[in-house]
């Protein structure tokens, strides 16, 4: 009877193994499939590009990664016309000018109009663009949602193919981070969270200094859209944005945001821009948990900005962590993708833009609820005391 129940055990302890084997090897064949298919969206024929502003953005995003893609830049507008020139020198664009006439004489037709100005300016250079044009516009869709209902509704009667320049969700570590989730490598998603605990140089963009809406609307608006990206549209919200004493004279600077999706999931983002002591506990990353497995991505863009450091991806389906290779990072190679989506979308070879001016109201809805809720407050403290 011993016998017979130790060779029982003994094969109860081998058919595990063996599973445990064979999960393993299913896993790597789908870890193989979601490399392979994190891949940025491309068209084959390119349309110019007319890139409006020669800003930060501009320098450190744009151009960098139209140059890295062969994208064809043909001219680059900017209100300081020095500032267009030797931006278009540093990148080898053939045309500056501060005349947006001028550069529609010089440029070929059918050109992408690449908007990367403040959204105060939005409005005013979508009404000067030739009707029925492409437009590629920086994110934030205005700086409110009236704002954004404003430009939804010029692009709509102008008749443009426009989108907003939400480029986090193809950053090259949130492409693999999704493909995993297809691949069913996750389970079912229960649990998202987004952390920035950096120092942001907000001098950097001197526009800011008098803007009366800050962190939410021009940085965690990425994470906002990255969230729809893979839950779609939240319930509700709840939220507080606030200032902080390193930089008084800004609007907050500090968010914490989270996302009504019911019961049984738990997503939210918090971000501090404050965080002025030394890269040890600096953080920058979105981790999402599931019932099969969870995924660590790292946005290295934010620490140590603005020379930032590498994105990387890790993976866990037990005890374990591996790290997976990233094939670049937010900056610049994300900008790649939310170009690559509308030149492809043009060409007819996606059928579908995630990031069009139809979807990206949805993402100014969110942020509006947050900035709502965070002027609301919480539930006052006073409901709790007796009546008696």
């Amino acid at each position: 009877m011993e016998r017979r129940s130790n060779r029982l055990a003994a094969f109860n302890s081998l058919s595990k193994r063996c599973e445990l084997i064979h999960t393993k090897s299913a896993n790597e064949e789908r870890i193989a499939v979601a490399l392979a298919a994190a891949k940025t969206p491309a068209a084959k024929l390119l349309r110019p590009i007319i890139i409006i502003g020669a800003g930060g953005i501009t320098r450190d995003g744009h151009l960098p990664a139209y140059q890295k893609a062969g994208f064809p830049v043909c001219a680059l507008v900017d209100v300081d016309r020095q500032k267009a020139e030797n931006l278009a020198a540093r990148f080898r664009v053939p045309f500056a000018t501060n005349s947006l006439e001028e550069a529609l004489k010089a440029s070929p037709r059918q050109c992408v109009f690449d908007l990367a100005v403040p959204a105060s300016a939005l409005l005013s250079i979508l009404r000067a663009i030739p009707d029925g044009a492409a437009v590629l516009m920086q994110k934030p869709m205005g700086e409110s949602l009236l704002e954004a209902q404003a430009i939804l509704a010029v692009c709509r009667e102008k008749g443009l193919t426009a989108a907003v320049n939400f480029q986090l969700r193809y950053a090259p570590v949130m492409l693999l981070a999704k493909e995993l989730c297809r691949a069913d490598l996750l389970g079912t998603v229960h649990d998202m969270e987004i952390q920035v605990n950096v120092y942001m140089p907000w001098e950097l963009w001197s526009f800011l200094a008098t803007a009366p809406r800050l962190e939410i609307l021009y940085h965690s608006i990425h994470y906002i859209d990255l969230v729809r990206a893979w839950f779609g549209e939240p319930a509700g919200v709840y939220a507080k944005t606030v200032r902080s004493p390193r930089t008084p004279e800004l609007a907050a600077t500090k968010s914490v945001v989270v996302f009504d999706y019911g019961d049984w999931k738990r997503v939210y983002l918090a971000t501090n821009h404050s965080h002025d002591f030394g890269p040890e506990m600096q953080r920058s990353f979105v981790q999402w948990e599931g019932t099969e497995g969870a995924i660590h991505a790292t946005m290295g863009v934010n620490l140590n900005y603005p020379q930032g450091q590498s994105d990387s991806l890790k993976f866990s389906a037990g005890r374990e962590w591996r790290t997976l290779p990233v094939g670049g990072n937010w900056f610049p190679d994300a900008f790649i993708g939310s170009m690559g989506a509308l030149q492809a979308f043009l060409e007819g070879t996606m059928r579908e833009l995630p990031n069009s001016v139809d979807h990206a109201i949805q993402t100014m809805r969110v942020v509006e609820a947050a900035y709502v809720s965070s002027e609301r407050g919480g539930v006052p403290m006073s409901v709790t005391e007796s009546s008696t």
